[in-house]
């Protein structure tokens, strides 16, 4: 049976379809831009405040408009650290000396692979880094062991919040709608993306003097 062939649908605007791509590329080229230069800022703000942080203890910092106006602020937020296991045999053989029913070993065709039970690996971990040593309490006799192999060490990096300003029934404009207003009145391009700045106005010329009579 043949199928039906379908009716050929009303072709758009082309004003409107052409409209529409401009505005995709611009937006497409703009956004790019901006990417570029946030992540420049946000990778030169932490470097700073992470600098800042270590000489003062600060953890908060306000953002505000070149007039002064705050529109927000970035908090830091802490690193973490956690108990990573960094020498597997150390690890397996403490294992094995000690929890001998926590020691895995399993035979694969042409090797044997030793290890550790992951429940209790993780068991171990976990009591280590809630203790911040690389130690572990027997669940038996309360002996404290050290546990070769494992180590503190950073797991999450420490990073930056930012919270813009909320509006009020004083100052109903939010940080957001105070950035907007001062990016439409031209007074932020210079300083966030100079590269999509309007260049300066020209001076006016100096008025010309009058040619001296004959």
């Amino acid at each position: 049976m043949t199928e039906p062939t379908p009716e050929k649908s009303a072709a758009p605007d082309p004003a409107a379809v052409r409209s529409a791509v401009t505005r995709q590329a611009v937006l497409g080229a703009l956004l790019d831009q901006v990417k570029t230069a946030y992540n420049d800022a946000r990778a030169d703000a932490h470097e700073l405040l992470e600098q800042q942080h270590k000489a003062t203890g600060s953890t908060k910092t306000d953002a505000l408009l070149p007039d002064g106006i705050k529109v927000g602020s970035i908090s830091r937020q802490g690193g973490e650290r956690a108990a990573q296991v960094t020498d597997e045999d150390a690890f397996a053989g403490w294992v094995r000396d000690t929890y001998p029913t926590e020691h895995v070993v399993r035979i694969i065709p042409a090797r044997v692979e030793v290890g550790v039970q992951p429940a209790f690996a993780t068991q171990v971990l976990a009591q280590a880094t809630a203790a911040g040593v690389a130690r572990f309490a027997d669940p038996a006799t309360g002996e404290i062991r050290d546990v070769p192999g494992v180590e503190i060490r950073p797991s999450r990096a420490a990073s930056h919040r930012i919270t813009y300003a909320r509006g009020s029934k004083a100052s109903p404009a939010t940080g957001r709608d105070l950035i907007a207003a001062a990016w439409r009145e031209g007074h932020l391009a210079a300083h966030v993306l100079p590269a999509l700045a309007p260049p300066p106005a020209a001076e006016p010329a100096p008025p010309a003097e009058d040619a001296p009579a004959a």
